[in-house]
Parts: C-alpha cells; sequence; structure tokens
C-alpha cells in the first residue's frame, strides 16, 4: 500500500509539473478557442448606385441563464419578461415561466430572439438585464449575414453569388462570385467562446477579439431603368410562345458596358426565372446571324462585292450530296440581296465558290477576328466557342456552305453580339464589361477602363456596305415587321435548327432557336443588343423576325421613350441677364413694400402671387401669364387677408 501511494503522488506531480501545461493547453482548446466572425460582404450597385446586391446582418440573441447572479436574476427578471412581452406579443408571465425553467435546468444557451434585424438587436440588448453584458447579465449575440438582392429577380443570375459549402467547395456565379474573392468578401474577424456542453458554444465577454474588416463594394455598369425593360420585354415574348429560355443583352457601343442582361429559363410550373446565364455560357449554332460574319469576310478578301450575282434558284440547291434549302426561291440576286433576305443558298454558295479550295483562307479571317477564342470576361462560366476547320473531326466537305449560314461552329450570345457591337462602333470591338469601379465608400480602389480586343477589323468599305445592308434588312428584308419610320435600327434575324441530331425525331417535333443582333439608332448607333430565345412553341411561330426582333424593337424604342437623359453642363456659374433683372425687380419689390400695395402689373402670375401671398393678401388669378391690371391700386394701404383679383 506504502509502494502504491508513493506511485500515485509521483504520477501526480509528473501531471501536475512535468505534463501540466500540455494538459492545461488541451483543455482550453477543448473547452475555449477562437470562433470565426465573417466579415460583411461589400455592395454591388448599378451604375448610377442602385443596391443590386446587399448583405444584411442577423442576430441571434440568447440567454446564459445561470451566468446572473440570484440577486441580480431577481431584480431583473419581472422587467425583462415585460420587456420581452411587448416585443413578441406573448405573455410577460410565459417569458417568466420560460427563463425560469431554462435557470432551473442549468441551461445557458436560452433561445430569446432569432434573426433580427439590427435595430431590434439594439432594442433587445437594452432591455433589463440584457443591458448588462455577458458577465453580469448572461446575454449572448451572435451574428450572421444574409444577402439580398433589392431588384428581386431582375439580373439575379448576372448579379450572382458565391456559396461554400461544408466541404469547403466554392461555386461563384456572376459578378458577386467573380469579384468575391478579391475585393467583395472583406477580412474576417474572431471572437473567444467557451463550450457549454451538448456541442455548443457562447462568447466569454461581449466584444471581439479581432474584428472583422468589411470587403469592398462593387460598381457595376448595369442600368437599372434599362435592365428593366429588357427584362420585361423578354419575359412577355417567352411567355407569349411558350419558349424554353432565352436571354437579351444590351450593351454600350463605344465602351463595351453592359447596360442590362436578362437570363430567363422555365421551371416545372411554367413560370419563368434567372435560371442560368445563358448569354455568358451558352454555346450553340447561332444561325443566320452569323451569315453577317461570313459575308463580311467575302468582302473583305474582296472575292466578291455587294452586286455580286448569285442564283439561289427556287429555295433548295444540292451542295455536295446534301440538299441546302430557303423559306422560298428568289432566283439570281445580288449578293446584298441574299444577305437582306437571309438565303442559306446564297450564301453558301458565294462561300463554297470562293473558299472551297483554299478553306484556311476563311477559316483564318474569322481567326483574324478572335471568334475562335472566348472573350476572357470577368464573370466565370464563359462559354467556349467552336469553329470547324480543316483536320478537326466536325470537318468534312459540307462544313463550309454549312458555316456560311451559321452551322457546324457553336458561340455564345455575348460572343456574337460583340462582333456585332464592332460594326457599330466603327469597326473597333471592345471586350464587354460588368464593372465600371471597386470602392471603399467615395474612396476608389480600381477602376475599369475600355479594352479592346481589336483596333480595327474590317477596311472602311466593307464596314459602310455592311452597316447599309443591316439597315435595309429591317426596313426591305427579313426583319422588314420590325421597321419603323420615327426610329431606325439595323441587324440580323436568325433561325437555326436545334436538337436535330436525330432528323427523323427532330421532324416530328421541330426544335429551333431564333435571334436577332444589331444596334440602333443605325446612323449613329448608342447600343448594340441581342435577343435569343430556345425552343419557342412551332404552334405560335419560330422565325426570328416574329420571336426576338419584337423584342429587340421593344427594347430599342423603350430606352429611348422611358429612360432619363442626361446632359452635361459645362458650368453652373452662368449669368443670365434678363433673368438677374427680373430677379432684382422683384427682389426690390418684396423688400419695399410692407403694408403698401405695390405695382405688380407685367408681373408673371407667379412671382406676384408669391409676393402679394407673403404679405398676407388672398390672391384670386383670373387667366394664365403675365399680370395685366389689378383689383388694388399701386400705394393703398392693405389689411390682412383682404382679397386682390389679378387680371392675367
Amino acid at each position: 500500500m506504502f509502494v502504491f501511494a508513493l506511485a500515485v503522488v509521483f504520477k501526480l506531480c509528473t501531471i501536475q509539473f512535468v505534463q501540466g501545461d500540455d494538459y492545461r493547453a488541451l483543455a482550453e482548446e477543448r473547452t475555449v478557442k477562437n470562433h470565426e466572425i465573417p466579415a460583411n460582404r461589400g455592395n454591388v450597385y448599378s451604375a448610377d448606385g442602385s443596391l443590386l446586391a446587399t448583405s444584411i446582418p442577423k442576430y441571434d440573441i440568447r440567454l446564459d441563464a445561470i451566468q446572473p447572479k440570484q440577486e441580480t436574476f431577481n431584480k431583473y427578471i419581472k422587467s425583462l419578461s415585460d420587456s420581452l412581452a411587448k416585443y413578441t406579443g406573448k405573455s410577460s408571465s410565459y417569458h417568466q415561466n420560460s427563463i425560469h425553467k431554462a435557470r432551473s435546468n442549468k441551461n445557458r444557451y436560452f433561445l430569446l430572439a432569432r434573426n433580427i434585424s439590427y435595430s431590434d438587436y439594439i432594442r433587445l440588448r437594452n432591455f433589463p438585464m440584457l443591458e448588462l453584458g455577458a458577465i453580469k447579465g448572461g446575454l449572448i449575440v451572435e451574428q450572421t449575414t444574409r444577402r439580398e438582392h433589392p431588384m428581386g429577380g431582375i439580373a439575379e443570375r448576372t448579379i450572382g453569388y458565391e456559396r461554400i459549402d461544408e466541404d469547403k467547395n466554392v461555386t461563384r456565379a456572376g459578378i458577386d462570385g467573380a469579384f468575391g474573392m478579391k475585393y467583395l468578401r472583406g477580412v474576417n474577424g474572431s471572437r473567444l467562446k467557451q463550450k457549454i456542453g451538448n456541442g455548443q458554444w457562447k462568447p466569454i465577454v461581449d466584444y471581439n477579439q479581432v474584428d472583422p474588416k468589411d470587403g469592398y463594394d462593387v460598381y457595376t455598369t448595369i442600368d437599372v431603368n434599362i435592365q428593366d425593360i429588357a427584362h420585361h420585354s423578354l419575359l412577355g415574348q417567352l411567355e407569349l410562345y411558350e419558349a424554353e429560355h432565352g436571354c437579351a443583352v444590351v450593351m454600350d457601343v463605344e465602351t463595351g458596358e453592359i447596360k442590362a442582361i436578362s437570363n430567363l429559363g422555365r421551371n416545372k410550373n411554367g413560370n419563368y426565372y434567372e435560371r442560368l446565364n445563358y448569354a455568358v455560357g451558352e454555346s450553340h449554332e447561332p444561325g443566320s446571324t452569323f451569315k453577317v460574319m461570313a459575308f463580311m469576310a467575302a468582302l473583305e478578301d474582296k472575292v466578291i462585292d455587294t452586286s455580286t450575282i448569285v442564283n439561289t434558284y427556287q429555295g433548295t440547291k444540292r451542295f455536295y450530296g446534301r440538299t441546302i434549302s430557303d423559306s422560298r426561291g428568289h432566283g439570281e440576286i445580288s449578293a446584298a440581296r441574299a444577305l437582306e433576305v437571309s438565303s442559306n443558298i446564297g450564301l453558301a454558295t458565294i462561300i463554297d465558290e470562293a473558299y472551297s479550295k483554299q478553306p484556311k483562307k476563311f477559316i483564318n479571317r474569322l481567326k483574324s477576328w478572335n471568334l475562335h477564342e472566348p472573350l476572357g470576361i470577368s464573370i466565370i462560366g464563359e462559354g467556349i466557342p467552336d469553329i470547324a476547320e480543316p483536320g478537326k473531326e466536325n470537318w468534312s466537305r459540307n462544313a463550309l456552305p454549312s458555316m456560311a449560314y451559321g452551322y457546324n461552329l457553336r458561340m455564345t450570345p455575348l460572343q456574337t453580339l460583340t462582333f456585332y457591337n464592332a460594326i457599330a462602333n466603327n469597326g473597333e470591338m471592345v471586350k464587354p464589361r460588368f464593372i465600371k469601379a471597386v470602392k471603399e465608400f467615395d474612396r476608389e480602389i480600381e477602376v475599369f477602363e475600355k479594352e479592346v480586343l481589336n483596333q480595327k477589323i474590317c477596311s472602311d468599305k466593307t464596314l459602310n456596305e455592311i452597316r447599309e445592308i443591316l439597315k435595309n434588312i429591317v426596313i426591305r428584308g427579313t426583319g422588314s415587321k420590325m421597321y419603323s419610320e420615327n426610329f431606325s435600327m439595323a441587324g440580323k434575324t436568325g433561325t437555326a435548327r436545334t436538337d436535330y441530331s436525330n432528323y427523323e425525331e427532330w421532324r416530328k417535333d421541330r426544335k429551333y432557336v431564333s435571334s436577332f443582333a444589331g444596334y440602333f439608332p443605325a446612323d449613329n448607333p448608342k447600343y448594340s443588343c441581342i435577343v435569343v430565345i430556345h425552343k419557342p412553341s412551332t404552334k405560335v411561330g419560330y422565325y426570328g423576325a416574329d420571336v426576338t426582333g419584337p423584342v429587340f424593337k421593344r427594347i430599342a424604342q423603350k430606352i429611348y421613350t422611358e429612360t432619363p437623359l442626361t446632359d452635361e453642363v459645362e458650368s453652373l456659374e452662368i449669368v443670365n441677364t434678363k433673368v438677374e433683372k427680373s430677379f432684382e425687380a422683384y427682389y426690390d419689390i418684396a423688400n419695399t413694400y410692407k403694408t403698401i400695395m405695390p405695382n405688380v402689373v407685367g408681373l408673371p402670375a407667379m412671382d406676384a402671387l408669391a409676393l402679394l401671398e407673403n404679405m398676407g393678401l388672398k390672391v384670386k388669378l383670373e387667366g394664365v401669364g403675365v399680370v395685366r391690371n389689378q383689383s388694388i391700386n399701386k400705394g393703398e394701404k392693405i389689411k390682412p387677408n383682404q382679397v386682390i383679383v389679378l387680371a392675367i
């Protein structure tokens, strides 16, 4: 027994003095540790400062029911319960019983309020006993943040989000996701908490060990007025044609700023919402909107001119064992007219005859416009363009004529729009831009300027010819239904088959992609725009001019009729002599006459009205304009509330 006692004493001394520091550190690590406090994420704003996305702090208020001393608990329990009753609507006795029960059960994490706003948090923490803080009053405050979009579902996918799951996998969509890590996240803080059992932790003190640093704010190029126009214009047409999904993008011609981008997909209930960013991420065969690129390649390589005659026959022609058809026959027409009426045969004939022996020349022309490469935009998930060329699996003798009218290649709507925007921008191809600046309050952290991808895509001669054709497409071509005498537009319709790998199945259930790409006004372009709608109901219609053309027209016209215009004033210190003299005369009368009737003949009615009412008179106006006669003569003594009639 003596030896055993010595062994116990030896072990106790070893634990206390030799291994004591290690065990104490282990115990503290298991019961006390720093918990991370997420920083408030920066806001996302539109170009005019409207709030698009913001992090709203939410609070849980809990009570360590055994922390307050018995004297303190007894003193404040009634008044605390009364305050909680006014806040929750439940009776004071209910709260007294609940808190007493929590104290008797030694509940150190009793919930008082969940997910409340900052103003409610300030209100609750000033309730009796809670105002004493964590040590004396047992107050426990836990803060979380929630991301909200004040504009609702409009542009929700482009604004985006950043989500981190339990395995630390990050999903980054849209602007919020693209700029989250670098700007929006901020720096997290930390707070010391103590483990109180059942896997729960409570703060030890009522302050942070390290305060979180909020993220920077991101200012986008989105114009909320134009965004609203694009969203509702697209939504209405999707519903009318019962389409699967669609997108609409509006770009500033000169700067490449994206003013609006709407992406709407249909759910199983038939409702449309911002499902995926189709404009940025969905590569598909563009169809007839690509004919413009093919035609410009032929013009630039001087293998044709706009007056070259091409035979489109009666609407069908065989190319290497495969039949290409038009909606109707046009016979022999000029190359320019072939593009105006969107003749598949016409474009296929032009490109095949010019490049069949040297297809690389055609492909290289497309590559010189960077059509084979992604734009490299800031938003994650840009679709990859794919252009067939000799040596690839998708190349055949039919590849070239197919490419002439938009098949056997893939592009995203935004990539197509970028090219049309270059046509509108006198040949300068600019990179689409979603961000204007990153700021911390009013301090600019980084400013994003215009980025040029191609200084000049073609000669001025080619540019002028293609712009004239695009204008004529709306006047007398496939887009003639869009024509308006009061507002000029230019662009190209597009209709492409989709999901046609099994032709027999496709014939039973025909599916199309309808599109329209262009710019407005036609002669002095300010905005470019593309509208793409996938799988409209063929029972209603599917041609680009019918499905997407009206959306383009509605967007264009509404922008110029409903969007406020801003004029820049060079100086606010402009002196108008006439206005200055008029004001001085009014000021002299107002300071000279207090109880004596002045002469107001010749004054504008509104000036006379203000002047006389300030003197205590009741004024009746007869007519509008300048005062011609007054019922009280100049110089007469006036009385309070006396009536005067001004003939105007």
